[in-house]
């Protein structure tokens, strides 16, 4: 009572997304851990330009010298994180656009020096599924203009304005990464996602079970920070 309509109707949707997440999470348990790692500082991140056109980030925008150093510290933390807790091996799972995959090539170097398990043990699994979303005719300009998709975000999760793709679109298939690598792999792996904010951002929500609307208000997924990616009530520990 006197809760206004329209923060009814949010409550309401979001209640949805974590009952749905929930049940499923207490279906299958996860077997692996998961990790987000954000690609290092870019060339596109140094020059303010948003590149997410694979013709254009594949080829282009790799990592700066700072990056190239936020990798390799990075890729220490995976080294440190799989040691402790005794993994069978580190997936190594990685976008395909040059600033993730230089990062992703530094951790798979580091894993192999301090030969642990690398799976598989010849290279980093390239996935077209955890490219940047696509911010559609905003690509190649500001990145201030993030700002003005991530506005429609809050209302809408489906929402395509500035032909950017919409929130429930990298959700799904970022999850369906994570599903995918549940029936693969063998044992019990340290699974490393690298890819970039915004699909690191939404992807956490599939694992927190909160509304995808929410992404942004979730903590802020830094350039090379390592993250856990855990489901709810314990669901997700591997």
């Amino acid at each position: 009572p006197g809760m206004p309509a329209c923060c009814r109707g949010r409550c309401i949707v979001g209640a949805c997304w974590f009952l749905m997440c929930a049940a499923s999470a207490a279906d299958t348990p996860l077997r692996h851990n998961y990790y987000a790692l954000r690609h290092g500082q870019s060339l596109a991140n140094v020059e303010g330009v948003i590149s997410s056109d694979p013709a254009v980030a594949c080829n282009h925008h790799g990592l700066s010298e700072t990056g190239l150093q936020q990798a390799r510290r990075a890729a220490e933390a995976v080294c440190a994180e799989a040691l402790s807790t005794g993994v069978d091996g580190v997936a190594i799972v990685s976008s395909d656009f040059k600033r993730a995959w230089q990062t992703a090539q530094a951790v798979h170097t580091a894993v192999i020096a301090r030969w642990l398990s690398c799976v598989p043990a010849s290279a980093v699994c390239a996935e077209t599924l955890l490219r940047e979303r696509s911010f559609g005719t905003l690509s190649g300009g500001p990145d201030s203009r993030y700002a003005d998709v991530w506005v429609h975000d809050a209302v809408s999760a489906t929402h395509t304005e500035f032909g950017s793709e919409p929130v429930t679109s990298v959700r799904e298939r970022a999850w369906g990464v994570v599903e995918r690598l549940e029936a693969e792999l063998p044992g019990r792996c340290m699974v490393v996602l690298v890819a970039h904010g915004d699909v690191l951002q939404i992807l956490q929500t599939r694992f927190a079970c909160v509304d995808p609307r929410t992404h942004r208000s979730l903590p802020h997924l830094e350039t090379a920070t390592l993250r856990r990616l855990s489901l709810p009530l314990g669901a997700g520990a591997g």
